[in-house]
C-alpha cells in the first residue's frame, strides 16, 4: 500500500435488512458460507491490504461478535499497537448510543484522533466480496480524491436506504442519488458501503458536521457536496452479494454451491475466520449428500441435497433436506422434509415435520425454536 491505513467496520449500521437474523446480533456477525461470518469478509480485505489496525463501531447485539473476533489472531490482529480495536456505541457528548452513521463517526472522533496513518478505510459489514482495498487506496490517491465510494453494477436492490452514483469516464462522480426509484430495467451502479477517505479530511467533516447540527452523513454531506469536493467511484467488477433481505440471504448462500463462485470468492486470497477444532462429519449408512457444503462436525443419517450444513448439524434416518440453509447445531429429527429452510442455531425439528418455503420467501426457523 502507497500510504498507511486504519480500518473502521460498522457492524449495526445495515441491521433493519435483515431482522430475522440481527435480532440477537449484529449483521456483520451473521454466520454465512457453512463457516463464514459477514465480517470476515471485510476484516480479511482490509488485513490482506495491510491494514492492522481495525476499530469495529458497536452498537448492541455483539456479544457474539465479541466471541468470534477474540483477540483477532485468527486475523493475524493480535497486536500490541494495533489490532482490533472494539469501540462504543456512545459519543463523547452522550450516554445514548448512536442512531446513524454520522453519529457513530461522532462517537469515534477520538480514536480517529490517535491514530498517524493517512487514509481510513470505513467499511460496513454487509457484503460478500473479495475487494482489492490496496487497490482503492491507490485509486484514491491517483484521483487526488476526497473521497472514493466503491461501487458495483446492478438491476436491483433491496435494502431500507441505498445509493447510487453517476461517474464520468475519469471516475468523478457527477451526481449521487439516495434510494431513487428503479424501474428494473437498466444496471445501477449501487454503493456497496465502502469508503476511502484521508483521516484528517475526515475528522475535519465530522467537525464540521457537529457545529452545523447535522444529522445525516448521505444526505448533508455526500449528497450537498458532491459538486464541490472531489469524489471519485472506484468500480468493482468481481463478485458482490449484499446481505439487504432474507431472501438475498438465501439468494447469495445457495451461489456458493456454485464452485465457480467459491473460486472467485475465495481462490486467490484468504478469506479468514474463526478456527475452531472439530470432529469430522459422520456419513451413517444409507446417507446420501448431493452438491451440497458440510461443515465439520455434521451426523447425517438421510439425505440432503443443495444445502448448506454449519457445524453440528444432525439429520435423522430418513429425513429430506433440500436446498436449505442449517445453521449451527441444527438438528433434524426422523422422516422430516425440508424444502427451502432457512433455520438460525440451535433449533429443532422433531420427527416427521414438512416445512416448506421457496426462492423467494425461504421458511425461517428463529434460533432455538421447537418444532
Amino acid at each position: 500500500m502507497a500510504r498507511s491505513a486504519v480500518g473502521v467496520i460498522f457492524t449495526n449500521i445495515q441491521d433493519k435488512n435483515i431482522p430475522e437474523l440481527s435480532s440477537r446480533r449484529t449483521l456483520a456477525s451473521i454466520p454465512f458460507a457453512g463457516r463464514y461470518r459477514l465480517i470476515d469478509f471485510a476484516l480479511s480485505n482490509l488485513v490482506n491490504a495491510g491494514i492492522t489496525t481495525v476499530g469495529i463501531v458497536t452498537k448492541n447485539n455483539y456479544q457474539s461478535l465479541i466471541d468470534h473476533l477474540g483477540s483477532g489472531k485468527d486475523w493475524d490482529l493480535a497486536r500490541k499497537d494495533g489490532g482490533i480495536i472494539l469501540l462504543p456505541p456512545y459519543s463523547n457528548e452522550t450516554d445514548a448510543p448512536y442512531k446513524n452513521r454520522l453519529e457513530a463517526l461522532m462517537g469515534i472522533t477520538g480514536f480517529l484522533q490517535r491514530r498517524k496513518e493517512d487514509y481510513v478505510v470505513l467499511y460496513d459489514g454487509d457484503g460478500v466480496s473479495r475487494l482489492d482495498i490496496a487497490d482503492v487506496v491507490r485509486f484514491h490517491e491517483e484521483t487526488r480524491a476526497d473521497i472514493t465510494m466503491v461501487y458495483h453494477q446492478t438491476d436491483s436492490v433491496e435494502s431500507h436506504y441505498y445509493i447510487t452514483l453517476d461517474p464520468d469516464e475519469s471516475g468523478r462522480i457527477n451526481s449521487l442519488q439516495i434510494n431513487p426509484k428503479l424501474d428494473g430495467k437498466k444496471k445501477i451502479n449501487l454503493y456497496i458501503n465502502v469508503m476511502v477517505v484521508q483521516r484528517e479530511f475526515l475528522m475535519d467533516i465530522i467537525q464540521n458536521a457537529v457545529q452545523s447540527g447535522f444529522s445525516s452523513f448521505g444526505r448533508e454531506i455526500l449528497a450537498k457536496n458532491v459538486g464541490s469536493m472531489r469524489i471519485f467511484g472506484y468500480k468493482f467488477d468481481g463478485y458482490y452479494a449484499g446481505i439487504t433481505s432474507l431472501p438475498r440471504y438465501y439468494k447469495y448462500s445457495m451461489e456458493m454451491l456454485d464452485k465457480s463462485v467459491r473460486d472467485e470468492l475465495f481462490g486467490a486470497r484468504d478469506i479468514y475466520t474463526k478456527v475452531r477444532d472439530s470432529a469430522p462429519s459422520k456419513y451413517i449408512e444409507g446417507a446420501v449428500v448431493k452438491n451440497s457444503l458440510i461443515s465439520d462436525g455434521c451426523i447425517i443419517e438421510g439425505t440432503v441435497e443443495n444445502s448448506i450444513l454449519f457445524r453440528g448439524v444432525r439429520i435423522g434416518k430418513g429425513s429430506v433436506v433440500r436446498n436449505s440453509v442449517l445453521m449451527q447445531e441444527t438438528t433434524v429429527g426422523s422422516y422430516v422434509q425440508l424444502d427451502c429452510v432457512i433455520t438460525d442455531k440451535n433449533v429443532v425439528i422433531r420427527d416427521r415435520r414438512h416445512l416448506s418455503g421457496c426462492a423467494e420467501l425461504p421458511y425461517f426457523v428463529a434460533k432455538g425454536k421447537l418444532l
